[in-house]
């Protein structure tokens, strides 16, 4: 019931942006709508291994009552009809001594269901390991969709009537209780037991699935009706370090900051659809994203952007979807780590900064922003050179240049780089990046710039966004709890993530 409402992105969008009664801290718990997902699937699969290990101890027993001679009252129970005509009040569902375990398990509706959803959820669940997904995305994609054979299998899984009881009429004629230690005296003139009759349970997990499935499914009708919608890719740019910029348009398109949308390409894979953070601004007429070769799709799409003589690939758009750095204004203070081209919901909101300066937007709340962006190799930083040093100069213009305070950090350098850095850290721009703002080489000392944060802004309610990886996230999760002030009048940390 639970495992597909995580995974309906509008209603969670809807839920975020729209509804008034969606405090700041339910949307903190809709952010966290993949781990609740992943959680429901743990639960699925261990009672799914104890729903089978019960019928694996059931069939035994079912087997041994079959084969039994010795007139024992499960022996009695496991012999009654299976012809139709009289009315099929069996129990044991192994009709004869000769047939096997496996026989019923795959010819009866209970058990083929059963063995096919066990199949699917076991290549799901593999599949869907961090491994495969960001070395085989497409295997976890394919196989992912192995979830509609689950819930199919689910709602006709008990229609075979397996699990049987005792009809109502037949407990007030033979109450088991009572008639449980004469079941040799059954039907005889002198007694008042009856041999009992049984019939199956109905199905009952469709009943508790429907509403799910609908939902999804108008989820699903209503993605596929968006990404019909054409798209006109307007301008190409390709980036060092395998990297392209796609700015686009789109009929009705309305986007919020550090949202982000899913894209397909169907030259490339017609079922194929990945999610991109979007880097331009709300106030910009056209909206764009930044897509990093890593696998064989973004390479193949990276490949097709890069021919010049062929016609511009058709790309398909589905979104846009919030994430957590759409409250980034709801703070005083923002802190913004990126990590390589995690770096692009944080561009956004950059970019937004700079238009609200330019119209000299009075509404906005945050006082002031720490940008942390870490990077692999030289070459990353040149993404968003262009917008850095816009927004250097505006905040000069202006008179507020303590408002953006930005680290650049190089984790992936040489003596070289280094030698060259310390000859020329006289000059007034970065040799690497052409900045005012001087690159450090090496990791933040988190501990540190969180303390000096926390002193800068005593009685500040302070968010912290990351998009980059799981260590990372933990690290800054630590950080947020240990430099919270047990007062909530004093400074507090909320640390937010982005998940898709």
């Amino acid at each position: 019931m639970l495992i597909l409402l995580p995974v309906c992105r509008n209603l969670l969008s809807f839920l975020r942006g729209t509804c008034s009664f969606c405090s700041r801290t339910l949307r903190k718990q809709l952010d966290h709508n993949l781990t609740f997902h992943k959680l429901v699937a743990y639960m699925i699969c261990l009672h799914t291994a104890i729903h089978i290990i019960a019928h694996l101890f059931n069939f035994d027993r079912y087997s041994r009552s079959r084969q039994a001679t010795d007139g024992s009252l499960a022996s009695i129970l496991s012999s009654l009809s299976h012809d139709k005509k009289k009315g099929s009040s069996w129990l044991n569902p192994i009709q004869s001594p000769n047939m096997t375990v496996e026989y019923v398990t795959f010819t009866s509706i209970a058990g083929l269901t059963g063995v096919i959803m066990t199949i699917a959820l076991i290549l799901i669940v593999t599949s869907a390991t961090e491994f495969i997904r960001k070395s085989y995305f497409e295997v976890f994609w394919y196989t992912h969709h192995l979830f509609i054979f689950y819930i199919l299998g689910l709602g006709i899984h008990g229609i075979g009537g397996i699990v049987r009881g005792q009809t109502e009429k037949s407990m007030n004629e033979s109450h088991p209780c009572k008639c449980a230690e004469s079941f040799e005296m059954w039907d005889d003139h002198d007694s008042h037991c009856r041999r009992p009759d049984f019939e199956g349970h109905p199905p009952e997990s469709w009943k508790w699935i429907l509403a799910p499935v609908i939902l999804y499914i108008c989820e699903r009708i209503l993605r596929f009706y968006r990404s019909q919608q054409k798209v006109v890719i307007t301008k190409v740019v390709m980036h060092p370090s395998k990297v392209v910029e796609l700015q686009m348009n789109k009929r009705g398109f309305s986007m919020e900051v550090g949202q982000y949308i899913f894209v397909n390409c169907p030259s490339i894979s017609l079922l194929e659809w990945h999610p991109f953070t979007l880097t331009s601004a709300p106030e910009e007429d056209f909206f764009s994203i930044h897509i990093r070769a890593a696998g064989d799709w973004t390479e193949n799409l990276i490949r097709a952007f890069e021919q010049q003589y062929s016609t511009i690939p058709r790309i398909e758009v589905d979104g846009p979807f919030g994430t957590a750095s759409e409250d980034v204004f709801q703070y005083e203070v923002a802190v913004l780590v990126g990590a390589g081209i995690g770096v692009t919901p944080f561009a956004s909101i950059l970019k937004s900064i700079w238009y609200k300066f330019q119209c000299a937007d009075h509404n906005l709340k945050t006082k002031k922003i720490y940008f942390y962006w870490i990077c692999r190799e030289t070459g990353a930083f040149s993404w968003f050179n262009d917008l850095l040093t816009s927004l250097e100069q505006e905040m000069e213009e202006l008179g507020k240049v303590g408002f953006l305070n930005y680290r650049l950090f190089l984790t992936g350098w040489d003596s070289n780089i280094v030698g060259h850095a310390a000859l020329n850290f006289d000059k007034a721009t970065d040799i690497l990046t052409g900045l005012k703002q001087k690159t450090s080489f090496g990791r933040p000392m988190w501990d540190n710039e969180f303390s000096k944060i926390a002193t800068s802004h005593p009685k500040s309610v302070v968010g912290v966004f990351l998009c980059g990886p799981q260590t990372l996230a933990k690290s800054l999760r630590k950080c947020c709890h240990r430099y919270s002030s047990l007062d909530p009048r004093k400074v507090q940390f909320y640390f937010n993530k982005e998940n898709f």
